[in-house]
This record gives structure tokens, sequence and C-alpha cells, in this order.
């Protein structure tokens, strides 16, 4: 029988911190549990959430400089008793841990990187932590954009491989009654919206959206609401926020503002499920930053899940999570006119339920794990030779 393979996750990102990174690296930890032997370091409180088959070792989560020096005493500490085969950075941030308890336990190393934490602005950063980046084994990149800014900073291109993340599944879709339910819950009667769902930073463009696409859109659509699930980013690379305030008072002077309701961040899948499901059109406006880019979209994916469509700027990583026609519409960036007519086409023709769920069928969590473990597999058996 096959020896299994050992690999220690260094991740500063798990929950009970809420977000897209968050939800990966769980995943990650328990895709790869599937096929290998998986021990995580990250912060306190992530213990409780675990996924079943992982061990876990927590270390402060703040502040950063803490984070970093206690996570990489504790992954030296396990690796040199556990003897992992592989070291697995859940992202950039925890790339130099990766790379130095490598060295430190003859394994080798791995960063999973999604986007900013490749081309993040900060010039500490990109002495410090971009060198350590260049010199893991591999790099497996979460959309082709991602890959490409990973060329940029000088890692060689066979060293980069591509693993889309993942998507949750819905075994059936929330029963009519549970939309009802939520629709009474936050007040929004039978009115079609609009959804909006991640950390409100200056990247998802939500407040530029309600000032050049949202007014054209009501303009058609008098009765229609922009309905937004999240709140500002903490214990993020770069939080550069846009907070209710400042969307609800850029809606206000646009004449929009009656338009437009925030219901907070929801934890709940099933409370979350219902809001793709009530939703007519799910919008993710977001911006071509320099420096601050969307590595992928899994919102988007999600949303088509649920079998609702997309419409997106197209810009980074979005690009390979929306099926251009197919699982929604990407509208060429600085266009905001084509983007409310999207939405428009959208409202009055909706896209196949059954073509939206098999464009985030190919998304599936265990698709991601399958080749996720490949390119580990395939690390270690070059190692062996």
């Amino acid at each position: 029988m096959q020896k299994r393979i050992r690999i220690l996750i260094i991740t500063r990102n798990l929950p009970p911190l809420l977000g897209g990174m968050e939800r990966l690296n769980w995943h990650m930890a328990a895709e790869l549990a599937k096929y290998a032997d998986a021990h995580i370091v990250s912060p306190r409180g992530s213990a409780a959430l675990k996924p079943e088959a992982v061990d876990v070792d927590e270390v402060p989560l703040a502040p950063l400089w803490r984070f970093i020096a206690v996570a990489a005493w504790r992954a030296i500490r396990v690796a040199r008793e556990w003897r992992p085969d592989i070291i697995l950075a859940g992202s950039g941030l925890t790339a130099p841990i990766a790379a130095v308890t490598a060295k430190a336990s003859g394994a080798r190393s791995v960063a999973y990187v999604h986007g900013l934490d490749v081309s993040i602005a900060s010039l500490l950063y990109r002495l410090l932590w971009l060198p350590f980046l260049r010199r893991v084994d591999r790099i497996i990149a979460n959309s082709h954009a991602t890959a490409d800014l990973t060329r940029d900073i000088g890692v060689a291109a066979e060293r980069i491989a591509i693993v889309h993340p993942g998507v949750d599944l819905p075994a059936a879709a929330p029963h009519p009654s549970l939309v009802d339910a939520f629709r009474q819950r936050y007040g929004l009667g039978n009115r079609r919206f609009l959804l909006s769902v991640g950390r409100l930073t200056q990247r998802k463009g939500l407040r530029e959206f309600v000032v050049e696409v949202l007014p054209r859109v009501v303009e058609q659509h008098p009765d229609v609401l922009l309905v937004i699930i999240g709140d500002v980013p903490v214990h993020a690379l770069k939080a550069a926020a846009q907070s209710p305030a400042d969307i609800q008072e850029a809606a206000n002077r646009a004449g929009v503002g009656t338009n437009i309701r925030f219901l907070g961040p929801i934890i709940d899948r099933d409370l979350l499920a219902s809001a793709y499901r009530a939703a007519a059109v799910h919008v993710f406006p977001v911006r071509h930053i320099a420096g601050d880019p969307e590595g992928f979209g899994m919102v988007a994916v999600e949303a088509a899940a649920y079998g609702l469509p997309t419409v997106a700027y197209a810009t980074g990583g979005v690009i390979d999570a929306v099926a251009d026609g197919y699982s929604g519409h990407l509208v060429p960036v600085g266009q905001p006119v084509v983007f409310a007519e999207c939405i428009h086409r959208l409202l009055d023709e909706p896209l196949s339920e059954a073509g939206l769920y098999q464009h985030a069928k190919q998304f599936a969590w265990p698709a991601f794990g399958r080749a996720l473990t490949q390119e580990i597999e395939g690390l270690c058996s070059a190692s062996r030779r």
C-alpha cells in the first residue's frame, strides 16, 4: 500500500474569518485530506471550525508580525517532528514561512496565490515577500490572470500551474418558503433586485456602480433594488474600503438612494442560498486597479450554482469565472452603459438555469481538490526521480 503524502498547510485565512480566501483555504484542507494526511498552522479560533480529518496548530492572528513569527516557529517545529512531504502556503503572505520550513525539513514548497498577494504595491512586501515566492518549488495560481502576474514577478512559466477555486453545489434549490421568508425578513416584498455579495472594497466598485450604472437600470425598472451583502474588510492585505455610508451617500446624490439596501454580512448558508435564489441578477462591477487585481471571482460561480447570472466587468480572473453569454455577461472595463444594457437584457430574458448550473459544476470543490492533488503529487514524483 502506497504511503499517503503528508501536507503541512500554513495560512492566515480560515474561518471564523469571513471571505472567499477563507472558504478556499478551508476547502483546500478538506479536499486534500481525502488524498493525503493534512495538518494546518492557522490563527486562533480556526480549530473549532476545521475540516474533520485535519489537525490544527493555532497561533495568534494579530499583529501581523507576531502571526508570521509564531507561525514560522510552530511550522518548523511541526515539520521536524511530523516530516511532511509538502509545505503549502495558503497565500503569498505565508510563502516565506513555507519556503523556510521546507528548507529546514527537507520538504518541497508550494504556494497557492490569489492575485493581490502577487501584485500588491507595498514596497516592504515586494522586498521581503516576493523573493520567497520566486523561491518556492511550485506556484499554483487561481486564474490565468494571476498566473500572468506571477510570471511578471520573475517566476518561470514551467513552475506555475492554474487550479481554479471551487464552489459548493446545492443538492437542491432552496424551498420557495425559505426564499419567501428571506424576502420577509429583510422587507424586500416582491420587488426584483440585483445582488452584490462580498467585501466592500474599492476594487469591488459598488460606489461607482450606484453612480454610473444603477440610475440607468432604475430609469427602465423604477422598482428594482440593489441588495448588498457584505461589509468592510478586516485583516486584509490591502483593506481599501468603500463603507456603506460612502456608497449610500453616492446613491443619494445619484437619485437612487431608495433603490439600495444593505443587509450586512450573512454567514448562514441557507440564508445566502435564499438570497441567490430570490435575486434576478448578480452584479460584479469590479474595477481594474493597478496593483489590486480581482484574482478570480468565486461569487460569480456560486451565484451560477443557484441559477443566478452575473454581469461583470471583464478584468483580472473574473474572465475565468464568468462564461460570457452562458453564465452571464462580461462587459469591457469602463463601459457602464453596456453594463446597464446587459442587466436590462437579463431582467427581460433570463438565462437557462440548467446552463448556469452546468457552468458552476465544473468548479465544484471535489474537482478543485483533485486538480490540486494532481499538482502536488506531480511535484512529489518529480522530487523522487
